[in-house]
């Protein structure tokens, strides 16, 4: 199966909230925040209404895109991909957004993000079984998560809780 073939057919495997296979469809959340790193007038900040649209237009795996009026959380995605494949996606398809919107696309885009493996708090985007990821757009990959200390955050994680892509 192509990739064109499997985003036609976006819940042709499904997995479970933590990312395992799973014969019943499951939809998992991704609230994301975005972290814009890098400072041209080319690569503008998004205004998350206008993304939310474009990022469902771009890919129909994402079977539901919503903009969201939180202080840290500014986009939630729901789709039944499994995590990493989901961050595959979301990063390729953010750099078509910024494409298809004339942006500048010299630079990295970064998904890195956990699964909430704790109860949220009451009314909170990100909840148990979620998974909250940071869209970084940056032109050095490496010193940002040298920066934010990332080999840190994630060393007592589950391998199957943490998610890094880096779209060069």
């Amino acid at each position: 199966m192509t990739l064109d073939d499997e985003r036609d057919n976006p819940l042709s495997t499904s997995f479970d909230r933590y990312g395992h296979e799973s014969n019943e469809t499951c939809v998992t959340s991704y609230v994301l925040s975005h972290n814009l790193q890098v400072q041209d007038s080319s690569v503008p900040a998004l205004s998350f209404e206008e993304l939310a649209t474009a990022l469902k237009n771009e890919d129909a795996s994402f079977t539901s895109v919503e903009a969201l009026t939180h202080p840290h959380w500014k986009l939630k995605i729901e789709s039944s991909l499994n995590p990493e494949t989901f961050a595959d996606r979301l990063t390729s398809s953010w750099r078509a957004v910024r494409k298809n919107m004339s942006h500048g696309t010299y630079h990295a885009v970064m998904a890195l993000g956990g699964r909430k493996d704790s109860p949220g708090n009451p009314g909170a985007p990100l909840q148990e079984g979620g998974w909250g990821v940071d869209v970084v757009e940056t032109t050095d990959p490496e010193a940002f998560l040298i920066a934010i200390n990332w080999s840190g955050l994630i060393s007592g994680r589950p391998a199957d809780g943490v998610v890094q892509v880096i779209d060069q």
